[in-house]
């Protein structure tokens, strides 16, 4: 209750501790964003996503204190890969934002992926509930750098920004399906390289195919200079006015409260099934067994779910 009040009173060691025990499943931390549900939904969630290299990092940075300039507050959840064989993150998006851990109206927290798929980490919707708790204005979500299909982004997000770079392979890469749907925004980052227009026109070309109530606008930017970030912020807020005057963001967040319902369902069944030595080692046996080729994964597989029935 003590870590409650805290956070309820904007501290922002409350904030770090509560996201620390999220991600080590706690079961305090989920006592108390049971308790204080009700308090969000008020922030504008902004998910920045796309290829390694891109620039999120910078843009982000620079979005963040455009809006500090408006006095807005904010909440940067950054997600770096988890090394498989380790189990370590560099967390590198921390360490290019390192004036902004001194503002005051500004909360960085980065976390690993620690094997979760998709660009984001499992315990990224619990940061970002904890962030709306804590009574900020805007949440970024910065994602790791993703492929054609790690869309994960999309559904804990009101608004997704996609940002490209000139130069990131042949023409075909933009009608990709999967990672080019999902943005509500795009950004064209380093635009003072030589093809930054292309690659614009190219993605106008690629929207020109598909029938949208809101349709993507796309904004060169240069990060590095601080070019077109007023106007790419414009975008984000015109964006999110578009979402709640035609009542789209409340579509968008029951869609999302429903995956996130059955991912938490997914997760619970996973631990009954894991988390018991008795289960895991009946599933080593059967493991040992399917591999030899004396059992099949499917008949496993039942098994293993007959021992919760």
């Amino acid at each position: 209750m003590d870590l409650l009040n805290r956070l309820l009173n904007g501290e922002k060691r409350a904030v770090a501790r509560l996201i620390s025990m999220a991600e080590n499943h706690d079961p305090e931390a989920i006592h108390i964003l049971k308790k204080l549900y009700s308090k969000t939904g008020r922030a504008h969630i902004i998910g920045i996503t796309g290829p390694p290299g891109a620039g999120k990092s910078t843009l982000t940075d620079k979005l963040v204190k455009a809006l500090r300039k408006e006095g807005k507050t904010v909440g940067v959840v950054a997600v770096d890969p988890t090394s498989p064989f380790t189990g370590g993150s560099i967390l590198g998006d921390r360490v290019r934002m390192n004036d902004l851990s001194l503002d005051s109206g500004v909360f960085i927290r980065s976390m690993g992926t620690r094997g979760h798929l998709g660009g984001i980490s499992k315990a990224t919707q619990a940061a970002v509930k904890i962030l709306d708790i804590y009574g900020v204005d805007y949440i970024f979500v910065e994602t790791v750098g993703v492929g054609q299909s790690e869309v994960d982004i999309v559904k804990n997000v009101d608004t997704t920004l996609m940002v490209m770079v000139p130069g990131l392979g042949d023409d075909i890469q933009t009608l990709k399906a999967g990672i080019m749907e999902i943005g509500d925004i795009f950004a064209v980052n380093k635009a003072d390289r030589d093809g930054a227009k292309k690659t614009a026109t190219q993605i106008e070309m690629m929207l020109d195919f598909n029938h949208f109530e809101w349709r993507p606008p796309v904004q060169l930017v240069v990060a590095l200079d601080n070019s077109g970030i007023d106007e790419l912020l414009q975008k984000l807020k015109e964006h999110r006015n578009y979402m709640v005057e035609t009542g789209n963001l409340h579509k968008r967040r029951i869609k999302n409260s429903k995956i996130e319902i059955i991912d938490l369902v997914q997760q619970e069944l996973m631990s009954m099934i894991l988390d018991k030595s008795t289960k895991e080692q009946m599933i080593d046996k059967l493991a040992e067994k399917v591999a030899f080729r004396e059992h099949d994964p499917y008949s496993a597989a039942e098994e293993v779910l007959n021992e919760l029935r």
